[in-house]
């Protein structure tokens, strides 16, 4: 009897996905990452799946790269150090580092930190919000005169309302606005899981949560308050008026995340892929990324203090938060007409992070007839934090001129 000739099973290459793409400069693909999960989740599919080998350059003598994630700072102590390399996927690490590198921060070489903090009230905050996720907020509020308005921030992805925000906000303060601000759950000193966000809407439901308590409790002054985000927290901001048209009397959008850059979006084929193992692995770091930092600050002396921003997230964002964004973006570009209340739109033409050609869309297509945007040349991302001082300052007055015009507006 002759043997059956046992079928080969077909082998399901992915390849170089780089040179599919067909894009000259995207970002690395983690294979050995997907090996492991691969050879984790894949036999139950009856899947095979392998890669091309590529052969091992011989390593020079050079300095051996960091870890994703980790952050090396030169002449700190070996044991702050240590309390750097620790795993902050939870609060209390985060809450630690922070508490070890507050002096530090505060005498850096930067602009931002030379804002005076004299004649302001600041307070920071620990509550539990109605879900039990214990959220860190922080407020300045001149000390000695009136408030012109309310001033709510929204953070970044890779910031916090801590650090860089902290001389952002005592300028803001020291020309008579209050202002509040709180880190969003998983982000800075908050509870939960770093930088995780299972569900965007549930995230802007928790912003809109805490800045109800905080408009309540000022209510008496009769106020006009006004919304500030920066990068993702525009994204988060405009959720938030999408939510509550009438909630608000203005809002400030700093490079807001109306749409990712393409530059910055995996190639399709790795997209689809990430998408299709987001349900078995949300909370994985997968996705791949670029150096944030080289993109969004162009002012090189600035961009090398990013490291003592020591409780933001630094590794590659996890697959559910990257889907979630991606997934925010279309629906805010889909709704630009909805928007309809007074708008001051602030880009960098040479941001490369989140898209100055959607800002233009917004303003073009949002409802509202009170409107303005101001595009900076050259500027990159961000630009209260990574351009030369002279940018920081104008893009400071721009601010506050709009604000002073809305407040005044409301006096009269």
């Amino acid at each position: 009897m002759i043997p059956k000739k046992k079928k080969k099973k077909k082998k399901f290459k992915l390849g170089n996905l780089t040179q599919q793409s067909k894009r000259k400069e995207t970002m690395a693909f983690d294979v050995l990452t997907f090996r492991k999960i691969l050879r984790t989740h894949s036999s139950s599919h009856g899947i095979r799946v392998c890669f091309w080998k590529k052969k091992k350059k011989k390593r020079g003598g050079g300095e051996k790269a960091m870890p994703p994630g980790r952050v090396r700072i030169e002449g700190i102590s070996s044991d702050l150090q240590r309390i750097l390399d620790a795993n902050m996927d939870e609060a209390p690490a985060r809450r630690r580092a922070r508490e070890a590198f507050k002096e530090i921060q505060a005498r850096i070489d930067h602009c931002l930190m030379k804002v005076p903090a004299d004649g302001l009230k600041m307070k920071e905050s620990y509550d539990l919000n109605s879900k039990g996720i214990e959220i860190f907020s922080k407020s300045w509020v001149p000390d000695n005169s009136s408030l012109k308005g309310l001033i709510c921030y929204c953070h970044g992805y890779g910031d916090t309302c801590t650090f860089f925000f902290e001389g952002i906000a005592r300028k803001l303060a020291l020309f008579g606005y209050g202002v509040f601000a709180m880190d969003y759950p998983g982000f800075g000193l908050s509870e939960g899981l770093h930088a995780y966000i299972p569900s965007f809407d549930g995230l802007v439901d928790d912003v809109i949560e805490h800045f109800s308590k905080v408009k309540g409790n000022l209510k008496d002054q009769n106020l006009r308050s006004f919304l500030f985000g920066q990068s993702m927290g525009g994204a988060v901001a405009l959720k938030m008026h999408l939510k509550e048209p009438h909630a608000w009397d203005g809002a400030i959008l700093l490079a807001p995340m109306c749409k990712i850059a393409d530059d910055m979006v995996p190639p399709f084929v790795v997209k689809q892929f990430l998408i299709g193992i987001a349900n078995l692995l949300p909370k994985a770091k997968l996705v791949p990324q670029k150096d944030l930092a080289e993109l969004a600050f162009k002012d090189v002396q600035k961009r090398k203090l990013t490291p003592y921003n020591v409780i933001a997230y630094k590794d590659k964002p996890r697959l559910r938060t990257a889907l979630e964004m991606l997934k925010t973006t279309e629906d805010i570009e889909n709704r630009l007409e909805q928007v309809s209340l007074p708008l001051l739109i602030l880009h960098g033409e040479a941001d490369s992070v989140t898209d100055p050609s959607v800002s233009k869309a917004l303003y073009e297509k949002a409802s509202t007839s009170d409107k303005t945007i101001i595009l900076y040349q050259d500027a990159y991302h961000s630009l209260l934090e990574g351009e030369p001082d002279e940018m920081i300052f104008r893009v400071f007055k721009d601010i506050i001129s709009w604000l002073d015009e809305h407040s005044v507006k409301h006096t009269q």
